[in-house]
């Protein structure tokens, strides 16, 4: 496996050569070989960076850490034993109820019991952060979105108003100021019940002590509950889903003839300028990967590129100045897609439920005959762009 570190350095290096070009060129008119030498840093950084995302996800698929149930810390208090909430778990989904007496004990107490039957049970705290943190690491919505957790997941309407064309006025001295009542609206913040689906596991796995099986699952359940959120955060339709960004985002520019798979500068800055100045303060461009690739050669009227690449890990990349979120959910350029977000994604509130987050071990027949164990986990989230007027999206030409 290729080492992400000595990836992660070449990335840096090729970003550095880069930024100088930009920089020994100031606005002097690029020539053709400074173009091309420029699109193959980008096209390199892009290529090292997927690299570098799928071997971290391989690695998330191994075992590095190592978990002995056996030799847990257990302690004995007025002759009964307590365990911390992450051995708790643990014990759980490596036995099931096959545990003692005294271990059952202390897991119904470092666990909230929910259904016993079934051996579901609410993740404590330290694991939930744990899906959580996996949740962020997939997408781009919560990773740019505002993230509030309320107590139920009662039906909920956020208040919103929109006050970007309210005016003051003068009035005469001693004069009476006139009416300018402020009207709000309701954005609706319901949640929906996710849930991973099963997920089928030889028992030899659970049971082998090299195994950290808390990561392992918790990583499995989250992956899949995170991409089907991202999907539905990002293009969901409403009513039965979330609402996604981008059908709620209004359309600031419309590609101009023969733009079906591109995009020029000319728009690129009309999408920019057609979200109002008090909402680009925290403005991000979002957008897939593939095109990524496609605006990353863009270059301005004097030739010179408006993609920066960064060169300090975690700092994104920027588009006209601006930083970039990749979203594999965002449409690819073709005709008539919304390609291209542009705004303050912060009036995106993703809500989650808090103590939502379940997950559970089946040990019945349909697993048992096949030597397996089964998982599933659930939780409760929605999301809505609360308000319109801070995101606005491109669409690619008819034609």
């Amino acid at each position: 496996m290729k080492n992400i570190q000595a990836m992660r350095e070449k990335i840096a290096t090729l970003a550095a050569l880069a930024n100088k070009l930009l920089a020994d060129k100031g606005d002097q008119t690029w020539t053709k070989e400074e173009q091309v030498t420029f699109d193959n840093y980008t096209t390199e950084i892009e290529s090292l960076k997927n690299q570098v995302r799928a071997t971290e996800k391989m690695r998330d698929l191994e075992a590095d850490n190592f978990f002995n149930a056996d030799g847990a810390p257990a302690d004995k208090k007025d002759g009964a034993m307590t365990i911390d909430a992450l051995t708790a778990v643990a014990l759980y989904m490596r036995f099931g109820n096959n545990v003692s007496p005294e271990q059952a004990v202390a897991i119904r107490n470092a666990m909230s019991t929910t259904t016993p039957a079934e051996g579901g049970y609410t993740v404590p705290a330290q694991v939930a952060s744990m899906v959580i943190d996996r949740l962020k690491a997939y997408g781009g919505m919560r990773e740019v979105s505002q993230i509030i957790t309320t107590d139920n997941g009662q039906n909920w309407g956020y208040p919103t108003s929109d006050g970007t064309t309210e005016v003051g006025a003068i009035v005469a001295q001693n004069g009476a100021a006139g009416g300018g009542d402020v009207t709000f609206g309701v954005a609706s913040l319901n949640v929906f019940n996710y849930t991973s689906l099963k997920i089928a596991l030889p028992l030899e796995l659970i049971q082998d002590s090299a195994v950290d099986v808390v990561d392992f699952v918790v990583n499995r359940l989250a992956t899949r509950i995170a991409r089907i959120q991202n999907t539905h955060f990002t293009t969901g339709a409403g009513t039965t889903l979330p609402d996604g960004v981008i059908p709620r985002a209004g359309v600031g520019k419309t590609g101009t003839t023969g733009q079906t798979l591109t995009v020029t500068y000319d728009d690129l800055v009309d999408l920019k300028h057609s979200v109002n100045r008090a909402y680009r303060q925290n403005a991000k461009f979002m957008l897939n990967d593939l095109s990524i690739a496609v605006v990353s050669k863009i270059k301005d009227t004097t030739g010179r590129p408006i993609w920066v690449p960064s060169v300090t890990e975690g700092t994104p990349d920027t588009l006209l100045g601006f930083p970039v979120v990749a979203n594999d959910d965002v449409a690819v350029m073709a005709a008539n897609a919304k390609s291209i977000a542009f705004g303050d994604f912060s009036k995106y509130i993703i809500r989650d439920v808090a103590n939502s987050t379940m997950i559970r071990r089946f040990d019945d027949s349909a697993f048992a005959l096949n030597n397996q164990v089964g998982f599933c986990g659930w939780q409760r989230s929605g999301g809505n762009l609360v308000d319109v007027n801070a995101v606005k999206v491109y669409v690619n030409s008819a034609s």
